[in-house]
């Protein structure tokens, strides 16, 4: 044969698409794997549109998920989420992807792999990339995972079947350690660009977090606007460097990711729906692998919901005074206690439950966030046999 078949199929997570397979369908060397991957997905590709393969040319639509037996004994499966480059043969595993996540439990469902519960069924998820736990929660009708709803996903046309994923104890996820420097917030010495102030937080995925005014920002722009600007691109590259330096995680493009955050501020979604200031606690534009965001990558969202309830990073300092204040620094069991984050496509809710060990320090317990997911196709993705 000239192209080899392997079972999979095609789901839409959140505002991510991604092929899941099995495990077992699979090699176990990862350099097959990873060659599979980039054929099934269509990358490297020099145009940037993966056109002979199923990724959608920016990072959000080139992804994988590979879904197997569960390692942990709190856990009913594992899953390894895959970034796939577009432009070069690279798969990157350093991370996780939340929007990839909402479909797991799914996949899980539909696949057999756990018992269907109705109207409720709750899957134990065990990420293998940070080795952290993921409680989903997935609506199910009639032995599948439901698909109809009343929740609007900002960034997702229609309405579907809101799923709950609870990430348990996100803090270090690819550090160790919450506040990999141990600090607040840092001065990063950036080529070109003096210091600039910082903030390094490692929750669910590690992020650096900058004031959108040090880099020439507003917050607000539309992804198109900040694409367009090779040099704009070139000083959040830098600094994401930088970051990723002072955080130990060198040589990676997929993490961390670098965020600019602002005071609310009015902005026109991608959509065309005006969003006023007083709708959002926080603006936010993200940076994934080298182009801006069209949502906002739902790990980065988790954690800056952590960052926001530290006192002195960044975050903080940009959330906007409200007659509900966010418990900053203290506990929060995420009742009441959503951070609006305003973002391309709309507004997000994010709930951080934040506390302190013996020492003071904080301590990340879990973070909430609801999505939709559909499985779009199934059988099988071919491959060149070479």
């Amino acid at each position: 044969m000239s192209q080899r078949r392997i079972r999979a199929v095609f789901m839409r997570g959140g505002t991510s698409r991604a092929l899941f397979f099995h495990e077992a369908d699979l090699p176990r060397d990862a350099h097959e794997r990873d060659m599979i991957l980039l054929a099934a997905l269509g990358s490297p590709d020099p145009y940037g549109r993966q056109l002979d393969g199923l990724g959608g040319g920016i990072s959000s639509l080139s992804k994988a998920v590979i879904v197997g037996p569960a390692s942990h004994p709190d856990a009913d499966v594992d899953y390894t989420f895959a970034q796939v480059s577009v432009a070069e043969p690279l798969v990157d595993y350093r991370g996780n992807c939340g929007n990839c996540t909402s479909a797991v439990g799914p996949f899980a469902i539909d696949e057999r792999l756990v018992p269907a519960v109705e109207p409720l069924t709750t899957v134990r998820l065990h990420n293998t990339n940070t080795k952290k736990l993921v409680v989903a929660r997935v609506p199910v009708a009639a032995g599948e995972a439901s698909v109809g709803g009343e929740f609007e996903l900002p960034g997702v046309p229609g309405r579907g079947a809101r799923i709950a994923l609870d990430f348990l104890d996100p803090g270090g996820a690819a550090t160790g350690r919450l506040l990999p420097t141990g600090r607040a917030r840092d001065t990063l010495e950036v080529p070109g660009l003096g210091g600039i102030e910082a903030s390094l937080v490692d929750a669910t995925n590690p992020m650096v977090f900058v004031r959108a005014k040090d880099v020439g920002l507003q917050g607000t722009e539309a992804p198109e606007a900040i694409d367009r600007e090779p040099a704009l691109l070139d000083r959040l590259e830098t600094i994401r460097l930088a970051g990723a330096a002072r955080m130990g995680i060198p040589g990676s493009p997929a993490i961390p990711k670098v965020a600019v955050v602002a005071r609310p501020a009015a902005f026109r979604t991608l959509d065309g729906r005006e969003v006023a200031a007083r709708e959002v606690d926080v603006v936010a534009r993200v940076m994934s692998m080298g182009r801006c965001h069209r949502a906002f990558a739902l790990t980065a969202a988790m954690c800056l919901a952590v960052a926001a309830r530290i006192d002195g990073t960044v975050v903080s300092e940009c959330l906007a005074p409200s007659p509900r204040p966010l418990p900053l620094g203290g506990e929060d069991k995420g009742e009441g206690g959503d951070l609006r984050l305003g973002h391309p496509s709309g507004v997000l809710p994010v709930a951080a439950a934040v506390g302190r060990d013996a020492s003071g320090a904080p301590v990340a317990r879990h973070v909430t966030a609801y999505r939709t997911a559909r499985r779009l196709m199934e059988g099988f993705i071919r491959v060149p046999a070479s």
